[in-house]
Formats: structure tokens, sequence, C-alpha cells
């Protein structure tokens, strides 16, 4: 594709418009992902589409689009493994790397070859990588340190929560695996990182946890944080509920659906919510433990908390942005869908690994 000319960098509309602006080429580049550009297109065109034929033509161009990027993406990963180099976010997390993209195929094109490269992939990206000097680390280890914590990871960290961690996987290959796309090692995969989490994993009188992530001196400081999507309980109860369901293991899917139910009943951890948002706020929330109630052992012992997380969402001020993770496209996504009466839910937060 060529280079489009540099478009002002105030004028977003502009440079996101499929009809007037350099979309396609802009966005072909290493920073496409599941949140930005053609992929991002993808996903919010087959979505509106809902199984019609209404954008076909868009969407059959954005698919090429998206296989080409994702297969230059994993010839460069295999090509750092192979290296013995250590992973970053942008090759591998939810916002950024393959676990998106991943995501996307698994709702457009699940019978893809490109899937399964995928899941490949990830299930290469559990095993050990040997580090520029010959010491070896989990398969996720990146070499720096995360976004705004500049100082909190000297020499990199493995990183746990589900935006940017290894949580993102673990959830998509328990979401393919429940929609019947498998691969060689796909349990094994899921089994390593499940027991990585075992072994992190703090319990005491405030419920269980996880920390944030772990250094070369030991995991992330332990008190009790506030339940994001993002980072926090929910969304790692999630994604070892989904786990624990593909695997058979019910006593997985007991201990996360536990780890859920402590954490709403902790008014410490619940109280540092301040805003509406997905990603770190009380729709994250929200949406979670809908996702949550739908498939656990006892339903109602979730859908009974959420006239109180309702109540605790409208006491927060409403979003001035109209993004989706921070502001308040995704926030009023997350309070309509849990309205009392709402219809049945959509699966927008497919883009979350919620579903």
């Amino acid at each position: 594709m060529t280079t489009a000319p540099p478009v002002p960098a105030t004028d977003l509309a502009t440079r996101q418009s499929l009809a007037h602006g350099p979309l396609g080429p802009l966005l072909d580049g290493d920073r496409a992902s599941l949140f930005l550009g053609a992929p991002a297109m993808a996903y919010v065109l087959h979505l509106a589409a809902a199984d019609s034929e209404r954008y076909a033509e868009a969407l059959n161009t954005l698919d090429h689009v998206v296989a080409t990027h994702t297969r230059r993406r994993l010839a460069a990963a295999h090509a750092r493994i192979d290296q013995g180099r250590y992973a970053s976010f942008a090759e591998y997390d939810l916002f950024r790397g393959l676990t998106g993209l991943g995501t996307l195929l698994l709702r457009r094109r699940p019978d893809s070859e490109d899937l399964k490269a995928i899941l490949e992939y990830l299930v290469r990206l559990t095993e050990p990588v040997a580090g520029p000097i010959g010491q070896p680390r989990l398969g996720w280890w990146v070499g720096h340190a995360p976004a705004n914590h500049k100082a909190a990871t000297p020499g990199g960290h493995a990183n746990v929560g589900l935006a940017h961690g290894i949580t993102g996987p673990l959830a998509l290959l328990a979401l393919a695996k429940r929609r019947g796309v498998t691969v060689d090692g796909h349990d094994t995969a899921m089994v390593r990182i499940c027991r990585w989490l075992d072994r992190i994993r703090h319990s005491d009188h405030r419920g269980t946890r996880w920390p944030r992530w772990i250094t070369e001196t030991g995991p992330a400081p332990l008190q009790p944080a506030a339940p994001s999507w993002c980072y926090g309980t929910p969304g790692l109860a999630r994604a070892q509920q989904l786990a624990g369901l593909v695997l058979a293991d019910a006593d997985r899917q007991r201990m996360a659906e536990r780890a859920l139910l402590y954490c709403l009943a902790d008014s410490h951890q619940v109280d540092q919510l301040v805003t509406r948002g997905l990603c770190h706020g009380a729709g994250g929330l929200l949406r979670t433990v809908q996702r949550v109630a739908e498939d656990a052992q006892t339903p109602t012992a979730f859908t009974d908390r959420l006239p109180e997380l309702r109540d605790r969402f409208l006491a927060l001020p409403a979003p001035e942005a109209p993004g989706f993770l921070e502001g308040a496209a995704g926030a009023t996504l997350a309070f309509q869908s849990a309205e009392p009466g709402s219809g049945p839910a959509t699966d927008w937060d497919a883009c979350l690994l919620l579903c």
C-alpha cells in the first residue's frame, strides 16, 4: 500500500475516515490493531452488519488487509522468539498485539488459518524464552515497564492483567476452544498459564487476588486495588472462569467466581472506582459481572448485586469524552445492557474478551 500524505494531527475525524481520509494506507502499518485502524474498523462493521450482507464489500476489503497484517505480525513474533528476545505488549496483548487480532478473527473469520496461526503463536508464547543473556524467562516476559509505571519494573516484567498481560491470551484460548477452534498444545498452554496464576495468587481475609505483575525481585504490591476490568480481579476472574469451563475444571471455575464475589463485597476495593468507564471504572465491573453471571454455578449470587452496581455507576460523574474505553460510549453500553428488562445481551464486549 502507498503512504498517504501527512494529515494534521488535530483532524482526527479526517484521519480515521474511510470516505475522505487515509485510513486504509495509514492503518495497515505496525500500529494497526483491534483498537486502531483497519482491524478496528472491521470489528465495528462486523458488529453493525449483524449477520446481514451490509458492508460486505468494505468488510471483504478489510479482511484482506487484516490477513496480510496478521501474517506479517506473526512472522515478526516468531522471528523474535527464535532469536531468544523478550516480547513486548505491542506484539501479543489485546490492545495492540496478536491477542487483539485473534479476538477479531474469532468473531469475523473463526474458520480461518490465520486464527489458528495466532492460537499456535499463543501456545508458543507460554513456553520459556532464552532471553538476550541466556537467562530463561516466562515466554510473555517483556523487557519494558508498564505504561505510566516507568520505574516500577527494572529488568522488565511478566504482566498479569487482561488488557496487557497473559490473562488476555488465556481468555482468547478459552473462548476459541468454547467455539470449537483448537490447535496442538491448546489445553497445555491454558493449564500452564493457570498454574502460574495459582503460584502468584494471594488469599487472606479480604479474599483472593493477584499482583499486577511480577519482576525480577518478586510481585508488585498486593494491597487491594481498584476492581478494574483491565488489571483487577474482575478481568482475571472472568478469564479463569472461562478456562475452568472449557477445561472441565470445576474447582478453578469455583475459585474464580468466589474471588469476584469477595471483591464485590469489599467496599475498600469497590470504593476505589471513581469513573464510569469500561477500562478502569464501574462500567467495566458492571459488564464483567453480567458475563460472569451468565456462566456462574450460582447466577443469582451475581445478578442480585446488579442493582447496587447500577446505583454505584449512576453516582459517579458521567464521562466528558465520547470514547469507548474511558468515555461515554462504553459507559452507556455497559449501563444499558444492565438495565432491568433490557433485551438479550449483544456481543459488543467481545473486544474486551468477556465473551
